[in-house]
C-alpha cells in the first residue's frame, strides 16, 4: 500500500442553490433478495448539480479525482493493447478523459495516453457536472462522447459493447454493487478488463471519529453524518461473484492536509461528496457539536504545524471478463520448482554469507 500526502489549503467556497427537477423512477424486477436502499440517488444528483453549478469552486477541488484518475490510466496503459471503445462509468467531470490526454508518468516523452484509446464514452447522471469542462482544450484531443444516465444503477448498453470499462470514485455511491458489477461484466467484450477505484471503509476516519465523539459528548448518542463504505476484504468476492477472472485488488492511502475541519467539509461539499445516506440526520449539524468535533480532530489527529490530515483510502480493482482464449493459471502441482526449496536455499546462502 502506498501513501502520499498532498497539501490542500483551500479557501472557503461559496454555495449556490439549484432548483430541483423531477426524476422519473423505474421499477425493475431482479432475481434474489430485494436490495436495500442505503443512498438517496436524488440527493446525490442534487449535490453534484449544486457543486458543478459553481464552476470555479468545483474545479478547485478536483485535485483528488484528477490524481486518482491518473493512477487509473496508468493501470490501463500497463495492458499492452489498443482499446477501440472505453466506457467511463460515473465519469463526474470527465477526469479520466482529461488524464488520458496527458503523457504517461513512466514515459513522459512517449506522447499522450489517448493514442491507445479510440473512443471514450463518459456516462454520469449529473448533466451539469458531466458537461462542466466541455469547453476545455482536452475535448479536442480525444474522441469523447458524453451520455446522461437516467439512473446510476442500470447500464443501458448492449452486451459485448466495450473493450474496457473504467470507473473513477463513483462506485461508493451505488446501492446494489453486485448488480452493477454483473452489468459491467455483461457489457464488456470477452477478455476485456474492468478497472475501477472507489473509496474504502477507512476513508476520512479522522472526521468520522471526531464527529462521533463530539456528538456522543454533546447529545448522548451518535447520528448518521457520514456515509458507510465498502471494505476491501469484500471486493474480491464481489468481483468473482459477478463473473470476473484474473482478479487484482489493492489499496492506496492519499492523505491531504487541511488548515481546519471546516475547510475539509466545504471541500467535500464543493466536490459533490457530501453524505447522501437515506436515513441521515435531517438538518445541519449543531454548532456546539461542530466546534467540539473541530477541537477533538485537532487534539487526536492534528499535525505539528497545526494542519489536519484527512485520509482517503482508495480500493483499486481489476477484473477480466472470461474468454475461451484467456490465459489461465497452471493447475496446482504442475510447477517445476518448489517454493519451499527455493526459500530454504536462500536461507542457507544468507547464513553462508553469499
Amino acid at each position: 500500500m502506498n501513501t502520499i500526502s498532498i497539501r490542500a489549503f483551500i479557501p472557503p467556497l461559496t454555495r449556490r442553490c439549484l432548483s430541483l427537477r423531477s426524476n422519473r423512477r423505474y421499477a425493475v424486477q431482479a432475481p434474489g433478495a430485494p436490495t436495500f436502499e442505503i443512498f438517496s440517488h436524488q440527493q446525490k444528483w442534487m449535490q453534484k448539480e449544486r457543486a458543478a453549478s459553481d464552476i470555479e469552486a468545483s474545479r478547485s477541488v478536483d485535485h483528488l479525482k484528477d490524481e486518482v484518475a491518473s493512477r487509473l490510466c496508468e493501470r490501463l496503459m500497463d495492458i499492452n493493447r489498443h482499446f477501440t471503445h472505453v466506457l467511463d462509468l460515473g465519469a463526474n467531470s470527465c477526469n479520466i478523459a482529461r488524464m488520458l490526454t496527458l503523457p504517461s508518468e513512466d514515459s513522459p516523452n512517449s506522447g499522450p495516453r489517448s493514442t491507445r484509446v479510440g473512443k471514450i464514452t463518459a456516462a454520469d447522471s449529473s448533466e451539469t457536472l458531466l458537461y462542466r469542462d466541455a469547453d476545455l482544450p482536452f475535448n479536442t484531443e480525444i474522441d469523447i462522447q458524453r451520455e446522461i444516465l437516467p439512473t446510476s444503477e442500470l447500464l443501458p448498453y448492449d452486451a459485448n459493447t466495450f473493450d474496457a470499462v473504467l470507473s473513477n470514485l463513483s462506485l461508493h455511491w451505488i446501492n446494489d454493487l453486485p448488480s452493477i458489477l454483473a452489468q459491467v461484466n455483461n457489457i464488456l467484450k470477452p477478455d476485456a478488463p474492468f478497472i475501477g477505484v472507489m473509496m474504502g471503509g477507512d476513508s476520512l476516519f479522522e472526521l468520522r471519529t471526531s464527529l462521533q465523539l463530539a456528538e456522543q459528548d454533546r447529545r448522548g448518542g451518535v447520528a448518521t453524518h457520514t456515509s458507510p463504505l465498502a471494505d476491501v476484504r469484500d471486493i474480491g468476492g464481489l468481483l468473482q461473484k459477478a463473473g470476473f477472472n484474473l482478479l487484482t485488488v489493492d489499496i492506496d492511502d492519499i492523505i491531504i492536509d487541511f488548515p481546519d475541519m471546516f475547510t475539509l467539509m466545504k471541500d467535500l461539499q464543493a466536490s459533490g461528496e457530501s453524505n447522501a445516506v437515506l436515513l441521515r440526520e435531517k438538518g445541519a449539524i449543531q454548532r456546539d457539536v461542530l466546534l467540539a468535533a473541530a477541537n477533538i480532530y485537532k487534539e487526536l489527529h492534528g499535525n505539528e504545524d497545526g494542519s489536519l490530515p484527512a485520509t482517503f483510502r482508495l480500493i483499486y480493482m481489476i477484473g477480466w471478463k472470461s474468454s475461451p482464449t484467456q490465459a489461465k493459471p497452471l493447475e496446482r502441482g504442475t510447477g517445476m520448482f518448489s517454493i519451499k526449496d527455493v526459500l530454504e536455499q536462500h536461507k542457507k546462502d544468507d547464513e553462508g554469507g553469499k
